[in-house]
């Protein structure tokens, strides 16, 4: 892995870990704010916490090294619930603003994931 490929990862990976936990923060304590857009789309309050705990231990699994099978499941996680997220706003006809946050957490899920170390994948690509 090149310097510039190590920047992007590491660039990416703190930001989507930064915006991953403060979003669970946010919904295992159940903010109005977070309750009011829950029940605008649609969705149980139980989700909030749900989500929330899933997202806290989805960042800690992609932060931490070894564990490559978690990490897939963690980065799975991650896009399903930001596509989630995008399709729900849209499936309520939300304004555009409101799929800046899930758009742009989906999109470092995405560069995190693509320029992950070869020792953080399920199969390494290196060859020796």
């Amino acid at each position: 892995m090149n310097k510039r490929d190590k920047i992007i990862y590491w660039i990416a990976t703190l930001w989507l870990a930064l915006g991953m936990t403060s979003t669970g923060i946010v919904q295992i304590i159940k903010m109005d704010k977070e309750v009011e857009l829950m029940q605008r789309l649609g969705y149980p309050l139980y989700f909030l916490m749900i989500i929330g705990i899933w997202k806290l231990l989805g960042v800690v699994a992609v932060l931490v090294p070894k564990l490559p099978l978690l990490k897939e499941w963690a980065y799975a996680g991650f896009f399903f619930t930001m596509t989630g997220a995008i399709i729900s706003h849209f499936a309520v006809a939300d304004a555009a603003k409101e799929y800046f946050g899930p758009t742009l957490l989906l999109v470092l899920t995405v560069v995190s994931w693509y320029f992950r170390p070869s020792d953080r994948t399920l199969i390494s690509t290196t060859i020796n």
